[in-house]
């Protein structure tokens, strides 16, 4: 008997994203045709457990335009609309999606603030947009939003004044027997 596996979906007004989640898949096989039906096969697992899945997706889909990656962790596929436009729903029939069908949170985005959006973050982490961690060393966060001056409570005199003290010697039966005392019982 085969299993399904969790499958993750969003949209732009081109194309849908599909993500099956699936880690350390093998014989993974898709098959997407025209029509906007997507199939998958392929097992996971030590006991390699079979998964199965057969969506017929909302509406028709450009195949030569689509676009499929087999990862370790992941099965992720860009699937061009054939026609551009928001999809009401990701699936044809109408009713309850399928348990393992959920919404990709990481990559949707609503019809009304596509523009400018850009595409989501496929992989590639860029760190340009984090600002620099400059001479205050928080990258330039205001945290008197968050009420009252955050560097207020830290006194760096502290750490200046204080004096370490050298360890002392133990020999080796004294430490074994204070480590026995201090080991949490069981």
């Amino acid at each position: 008997m085969s299993r399904h596996p969790e499958v993750k979906w969003a949209q732009r007004v081109d194309k849908v994203y599909v993500t099956v989640q699936l880690a350390d898949s093998k014989n993974a096989k898709v098959d997407l045709t025209p029509e906007g039906v997507f199939t998958f096969s392929g097992s996971a697992g030590s006991e390699d457990h079979q998964y199965e899945l057969k969506l017929e997706l909302f509406e028709k889909v450009n195949v030569e335009e689509s676009k499929i990656n087999v990862g370790v962790r992941s099965i992720f596929c860009v699937v061009q609309k054939a026609e551009i436009g928001w999809w009401k729903r990701f699936l044809r029939a109408e009713g309850k999606t399928p348990h393992y069908v959920k919404v990709d949170w990481d990559k949707w985005v609503d019809e009304d603030e596509e523009e400018g959006s850009g595409e989501p973050d496929l992989g590639g982490m860029d760190f340009s947009k984090f600002g620099g961690m400059g001479a205050d060393g928080m990258g330039g966060m205001d945290f008197s939003k968050f009420g009252g001056d955050a560097m207020d409570d830290i006194d760096e005199s502290d750490d200046e004044e204080q004096e370490v003290s050298k360890p002392v010697e133990v020999d080796a039966a004294e430490a074994s027997t204070e480590t026995k005392e201090a080991a949490p019982s069981t």
